[in-house]
């Protein structure tokens, strides 16, 4: 964490001990991400059909992938079969991470972080 992100926390924090949050309007509620302002406006029809249709980006999609991916080799007891879905997951998480133009960190998949970290693969 840098120094900026270590202020903002110190202050939000600050902030909740000084009651500064309570009582705030629609506290409690969802919040309705609608805002499509960086969305290009030649695109706006475009992107609300596809989300009314149930469509996702490709990045979720692909992302939802690589979490199924992740639990399925968790599960697994074969050992070839296992190392067969690791190179599969390797294979996403670098598309992913090509299609994202920055990195997926393995802390977002902490338990695919420790088999990495704590077993060799032949």
């Amino acid at each position: 964490m840098d120094a900026a992100q270590k202020l903002a926390e110190q202050r939000i924090r600050e902030a909740i001990e000084n009651g500064e949050f309570d009582n705030l309007k629609n506290a409690g509620k969802p919040i309705v991400f609608e805002d499509e302002t960086f969305i290009p406006e030649d695109l706006r029809i475009a992107y609300r059909i596809l989300k009314n249709a149930g469509c996702i980006p490709p990045e979720l999609e692909l992302r939802s992938e690589i979490i199924t991916l992740r639990d399925m080799i968790m599960a697994m007891d074969d050992d070839k079969e296992r190392l067969k879905r690791i190179r599969e997951l390797n294979f996403k998480i670098t598309k992913f991470n090509m299609m994202r133009n920055r990195p997926l960190y393995l802390e977002e998949l902490p338990e695919y972080e420790e088999k990495l970290f704590g077993k060799s693969l032949p």
